[in-house]
């Protein structure tokens, strides 16, 4: 199935709003989203509860989507009582599927994230088996946010597995930040005397980054892959937040993890691998050549 009309949900955000801006020359875009429209950038504009079953449907069905994005979801925890997080991220990205499954969408591109593995909003630290990291290693995470990310992995997992299921893919954003923040990034001290690497909360990110630019190329490219069922990527930067060596920072910041591949220079302490072959997609952007 070609595809030619794409929906991003929670098109009126920052990622939203770039991968509608990425898509934009190629295809027909139709954002889904609550409240007032916040971007000039999509062919629709659908308002849209996307915790409501039948709204996410009516308006993918409206919309004539032949692929959605889904980035309508709660970013973080911090405004949100724990049972809202869960609640809104599981129950809409259920929606989008099922809908997407019914309506013979040809794919389903979804927001995880590295908190998926336990990351900055538990009170425990991530539990970091080895290094580099990829999609096999263990989920551990305990608070509502991380859950919930875990969830709908898993939420996709199950939908993968139907017959006639599109094509899914779950995205493993980090941190990500358009060009001016990660300027102010290079402009930090960010080597052994500037940063405590050890006890910086960003140890509880794996020191991940993305640039906006590279999160909806990301977007993109899982559009457009030609997988079958559900699959996770990590989609992060290829080097870390520091100016540390990343042996240094495995030795220092995760000393019962098992290293399994070379770390040179600052590389990330995450593998894309998996997203490179499957998706074509490499990072193309680094905080350092700002």
């Amino acid at each position: 199935m070609s595809v030619d009309t794409v929906a991003v949900t929670g098109g009126n955000g920052r990622i939203g709003e770039a991968i509608l801006a990425e898509l934009a020359d190629d295809y027909r875009t139709a954002n889904l989203a609550r409240g007032k429209r916040r971007e000039e950038v999509s062919d629709a504009y659908l308002t849209t509860d996307l915790t409501d079953a039948g709204e996410v449907y009516g308006s993918l069905a409206r919309s004539g989507a032949d692929a959605v994005v889904h980035m309508g979801t709660i970013p973080s925890p911090v405004n949100h009582p724990g049972y809202v997080t869960y609640e809104s991220n599981v129950a809409s990205a259920y929606h989008v599927l099922e809908a997407a499954t019914e309506l013979g969408l040809a794919a389903v591109v979804l927001p995880s994230s590295v908190n998926a593995m336990g990351a900055i909003f538990q009170d425990a630290p991530m539990e970091v088996a080895y290094l580099p990291v990829d999609e096999a290693h263990p989920l551990t995470p305990r608070d509502p946010y991380g859950v919930a990310k875990h969830a709908m992995e898993v939420t996709a997992d199950g939908f993968g597995r139907l017959p006639d299921a599109p094509r899914i893919a779950s995205l493993r954003y980090p941190w990500v930040r358009g060009e001016e923040t990660l300027r102010d990034l290079a402009e930090e001290d960010r080597t052994a005397d500037g940063v405590d690497v050890a006890g910086n909360p960003k140890r509880d990110e794996l020191y991940t980054y993305l640039h906006l630019a590279d999160a909806a190329r990301a977007a993109r490219a899982a559009v457009e892959a030609t997988f079958d069922g559900h699959e996770v990527f990590w989609t992060v930067a290829a080097d870390t937040t520091l100016e540390v060596p990343s042996v240094e920072v495995a030795a220092e910041a995760y000393p019962d993890a098992e290293v399994r591949g070379p770390l040179e220079g600052y590389d990330s302490l995450v593998t894309t691998a998996k997203a490179e072959t499957m998706l074509g997609w490499t990072p193309e952007h680094s905080w350092r050549e700002l």
